[in-house]
């Protein structure tokens, strides 16, 4: 008598397998079905109203009053019933509706005439007598979108991304000329600059994570993203024709990859001048510029390192300037006009993730075997654990790392 066939390598009809794939589903859909007309939960909290939760996520200041762009972060549907300013009530106008579902959004306006440089106290009243409260602190005009505007918060974007970056990789020569034990320091160096910049970038994301809704779990939804971008990135520097990294196209993807991942950093820092200027906060806006700047000086070098021994064409050199400095352009335009929270942190942990898969990247090159002539036909490679020099060239670059993040 032959053995019974494991049922894993039996064929299974199309028609057993539209069963066994929908009956669960159609077992789940029942079970919720249940739940929802049998729901034991307002038994049990005695018949509480369910809470409520309301963000502001922008203010535009105008001629025509107080522009508010709010969202209901909570888990049921919300009634906009009142608004006060500077405790009296006002009249105002909501689109869509004074209806929010969940997660919906609405733009609430109100024909109040701010006074400029004043503080403004505003609250949001719902129908179940739920008060949410926001306060501008410097009542100031917000500028028009125009093309103007557009261009300037360009430049600014110009300024902190490309030229900074672009600065750092005219060092390039100087680094071509270094020996290999100067070449590892380097590459050590770069790798604290990273290290760094990896968890200021948590940090950020984790700032504006606090400031977001709850219901976008943005805690999580930080760290999977930043798990996501790592993932992918590793995945494209593991192709083939980019897998050896002791050939010039292998050495190339790494500084490219540092690129990306200090591109969506910038993308992120010029988020942060935008929303400062959009927000009338000039001395601020100020300050960031000049602080990013000298900050990213030192990203172009990092990007140079890993091509120190390579013959680098003046082009590719530009083309990875724009890729780590450009999306700063793109930052300040968000951060300027349609700036939320919980867009910082997507675009933060995507440059956190970059930055770890191009700090495992780096550490290769500088940890690379070292290869000795055996008495065969071939080599051998042994492995090394790092110098004391190129452990010096990771604390140095975490200091200046962290001395130019002082001026920010």
């Amino acid at each position: 008598m032959e053995p019974a066939e494991p049922l894993s390598q039996k064929k299974i009809s199309i028609q057993k397998r539209i069963v066994l794939i929908s009956l669960p589903l159609l077992l789940l859909a029942a079970a919720l079905l249940t739940f929802s007309r049998f729901n034991p939960i307002p038994a049990l909290t005695g018949g509480q109203p369910p809470a409520e939760e309301i963000s502001v996520e922008r203010v535009i200041l105008d001629e025509d009053g107080i522009l508010l762009f709010i969202v209901n972060g909570g888990h049921s549907t919300v009634v906009i019933a009142q608004v006060l300013v500077d405790e009296a009530y006002w009249s105002f106008t909501i689109e869509p509706g004074n209806e929010l579902s969940r997660l919906a959004r609405a733009r609430v306006r109100i024909p109040y005439h701010w006074v400029e440089g004043e503080l403004h106290e505003i609250v949001l009243l719902t129908s179940t007598g739920t008060t949410f409260g926001h306060t501008i602190e410097v009542a100031v005009a917000s500028p028009p979108q125009d093309s103007t505007r557009w261009f300037l918060l360009a430049a600014i974007g110009f300024l902190v991304g490309i030229v900074p970056v672009g600065l750092g990789l005219m060092w390039f020569p100087l680094l071509q000329g270094l020996r290999t034990g100067s070449l590892r320091f380097v590459l050590s160096l770069t790798v604290g600059l990273l290290i760094f910049l990896f968890f200021d970038t948590l940090a950020e994301a984790i700032e504006f994570a606090g400031e977001t809704p709850g219901v976008f779990k943005a805690i999580p939804l930080l760290f999977v993203i930043a798990m996501m971008s790592y993932l992918a990135l590793m995945a494209v520097g593991n192709r083939k024709g980019v897998r050896d990294r002791s050939t010039p196209s292998g050495r190339y993807w790494v500084a490219t990859a540092i690129a990306i991942g200090i591109g969506v950093h910038n993308l992120g820092e010029g988020l942060a001048v935008g929303a400062s200027i959009a927000a009338g906060e000039a001395a601020l806006g100020s300050f960031l510029i000049v602080g990013f700047v000298l900050h990213n000086v030192t990203e172009g070098v990092g990007i140079g390192a890993p091509m120190a021994q390579d013959r680098i064409a003046i082009s590719r050199l530009a083309g990875l300037t724009l890729i780590a400095g450009g999306p700063a352009i793109i930052g300040t335009w968000l951060g300027g006009f349609t700036f939320t929270p919980l867009l910082a942190v997507i675009f933060f942990a995507i440059g956190a993730g970059a930055i770890l898969q191009v700090i495992v990247e780096v550490s290769r090159l500088v940890l690379r075997p070292l290869v000795v002539s055996g008495t065969g036909s071939g080599s051998d490679s042994l492995k090394r654990a790092p110098a004391w020099s190129e452990i010096a060239g990771v604390a140095v670059g975490v200091v200046i790392m962290y001395a130019t993040a002082l001026l920010v």
